[in-house]
């Protein structure tokens, strides 16, 4: 298998902005990939909501996200960022997080500063520790890598409780102290995009939520502002979300389901993207 972290090095070194989304289930990261995405985030919104259909409030534990992130390695050759939260702990929990998602394919861990139990970066009534805690952390778990090509985002959620040029400092601190990409999560406006831009002096990871506190840009004006990697973090359950609601409403209420088939992916292309028929003729290929 081809080394991802690496390869996710490899796409932060070369020119151009980098597009991911964020996945909530095996199938949708195929799919992903399929379309052309190079890159892909799995994150603790969407798995808590997947799998456990309950929200983004450290209902998911490490060995869940890490077997998610172990079945989607499976299925897909492309990199995958992976949320750590905060580590799951303290500092000897932040290890045994590094080194679970390194194993279970994982090409970068995102880690934040926020106190534990941590909520959604765009709920309200956050708080974080001290910065020189998280610098701890963020050392704890580049010394946790077995790969060195393993990617550690420094999230900071600094911006609500502390203020903008608080978050600023931070990113660049936890940047100083070793990680490789920053993300300060929740900006409230352009200007505060610009701000973050200009002033992180290092590769920065923004996310693009749909309904949620950032305005929404294109790719392109984050580029030309400095970021290098836009996610867009739930827009598949989203969607997915909408899609079943719409058609399970339609169905109780036509009892059938003709006319809304162009919602809808065709059973042939399922079995295409699923590999139906290359399963069924392995026994032919290995006689």
């Amino acid at each position: 298998m081809e080394n991802r972290p690496r390869a996710l090095r490899q796409l932060l070194a070369r020119p151009g902005i980098i597009r991911s989304m964020g996945v909530h289930d095996v199938l949708t990261a195929m799919l992903l990939e399929r379309i052309g995405f190079e890159c892909l985030f799995l994150g603790g919104f969407s798995t808590s909501a997947s799998l456990l259909g309950l929200p983004d409030l450290n209902f998911i534990g490490l060995a869940e996200m890490a077997d998610a992130l172990r079945r989607m390695a499976g299925r897909i050759s492309i990199p995958l960022i992976a949320d750590g939260d905060t580590g799951h702990g303290d500092l000897h929990n932040v290890v045994r997080t590094v080194r679970e998602i390194e194993a279970a394919g994982a090409a970068a861990v995102i880690l934040e500063d926020q106190v534990f139990p941590k909520r959604c970066g765009h709920f309200e009534g956050k708080k974080v520790i001290a910065a020189e805690e998280m610098v701890l952390k963020l050392k704890a778990a580049l010394g946790a890598r077995v790969a060195p090509d393993l990617v550690v985002v420094a999230r900071t959620d600094a911006a609500a409780p502390c203020g903008l040029d608080e978050a600023i400092d931070r990113a660049n601190r936890y940047c100083e102290a070793g990680a490789d990409v920053a993300c300060v999560e929740a900006p409230l406006s352009r200007r505060d995009l610009e701000e973050i831009a200009r002033r992180v002096r290092h590769p920065k990871l923004v996310n693009m939520l749909s309904f949620g506190k950032t305005p929404l840009l294109p790719a392109s004006e984050l580029e030309a502002m400095g970021y290098k990697l836009v996610v867009a973090p739930i827009e598949t359950l989203l969607a997915a979300a909408k899609t079943v609601r719409e058609i399970g409403a339609a169905f109780l209420r036509q009892g059938h389901l003709r006319g809304h088939e162009e919602r809808m992916m065709s059973l042939e292309e399922i079995k295409g993207v699923l590999g139906v028929e290359e399963f069924l003729s392995l026994r032919e290929k290995i006689v």
